[in-house]
């Protein structure tokens, strides 16, 4: 297939990625092309080897995913196009013949650890954990003979000819990882009434109040911020960029409004893309913060110039 029938995804087989890039309707038509990791994914899209990269970018109990957010916010801009939410649930992928007991040491990526570790302080309290590039690419390390046994998605354990000893593992009950499709930038998608717009800023000058003054862009328009992290910058010792999602679309006026500030005020903003929310919950506008009552509000300030009051 072309480069613009390719997809990548964090691989290798078997990863929860795998799962979640399956979901969507037009992966039956896409090569799907697993990558060592989620640069190697989003680098293949930047060269222009594949159309859309499908990466995890947050989960319910660990966070942010760093290597997302640091891609995101650092090399050639790219943009995300739709998310996905994926319940997670873990098994214990061992070799045939494998038993709870012969259990001495486990792998996977180092997000799921925080995910089981409850259990396996209940369960394998002396088994030592080894983190892997993946949960699958930790199943194929079983397989291969390297560690005991692994966490991973039970459907990964067909892949690498293993089986689940232990199924539906979590510590924090309905746990979830988000997951982005992202491309390179283009016209984003048409607002939908149930969307998220995601940011990248710098702050132009380190003083006391400099991040409130930012977030005040949004909160005095209305605009609901779903997350924010901080992310080092690489310039040194107390320098971090804030990473921002909001509700709503950036042809949404109060949106538009929040990101023109930002640009105002901020030393860069790297737009990252207004899609679609997976869980299609339309937000709540306060008085004042609709599309209608800001265009009423510029149409009075021109009958004000215009000694039309």
């Amino acid at each position: 297939m072309s480069p613009a029938s390719r997809y990548t995804y964090l691989g290798p087989e078997g990863t929860f990625t795998e799962a979640a890039i399956r979901t969507l309707p037009e992966a039956a038509t896409r090569e799907l092309v697993p990558m060592v990791s989620v640069p190697a994914a989003l680098d293949a899209v930047r060269n222009g080897e594949a159309a859309a990269a499908l990466v995890p970018i947050e989960n319910s109990v660990e966070g942010g995913v760093t290597a997302t957010l640091d891609e995101l916010s650092g090399g050639r801009p790219l943009m995300i196009y739709r998310e996905v939410l994926l319940p997670i649930a873990f098994a214990l992928l061992v070799r045939p013949g494998t038993t709870l007991d012969d259990v001495k040491t486990v792998t996977g990526h180092p997000v799921a650890q925080p995910q089981v570790r409850r259990w396996m302080g209940e369960n394998l309290p002396e088994a030592a954990w080894e983190s892997a590039a993946s949960n699958a690419d930790g199943a194929r390390l079983v397989q291969e003979g390297r560690y005991d046994a692994a966490f991973a998605g039970e459907f990964a354990a067909a892949t690498y000819g293993l089986e689940p000893l232990v199924t539906d593992i979590h510590d924090a009950e309905n746990a979830e990882t988000r997951f982005v499709l992202v491309g390179r930038p283009a016209r984003p998608a048409a607002p939908t009434g149930a969307d998220k717009t995601s940011v990248v800023f710098w702050l132009r000058e380190d003083h006391p109040g400099a991040l409130l003054e930012l977030l005040q862009e949004y909160s005095a328009r209305g605009v609901n911020m779903m997350r924010i992290e901080s992310r080092p910058t690489g310039e040194g010792i107390g320098r971090y960029c804030f990473s921002v999602d909001c509700e709503g679309h950036v042809s949404d006026r109060r949106v538009g409004e929040v990101l023109m500030g930002l640009k105002r005020a901020c030393d860069r903003v790297r737009y990252l893309g207004s899609y679609p929310r997976a869980d299609e919950v339309r937000p709540e506008l306060r008085h004042g913060t609709t599309d209608e009552e800001f265009v009423e509000a510029a149409d009075w300030l021109t009958r004000c110039l215009d000694g039309r009051v």
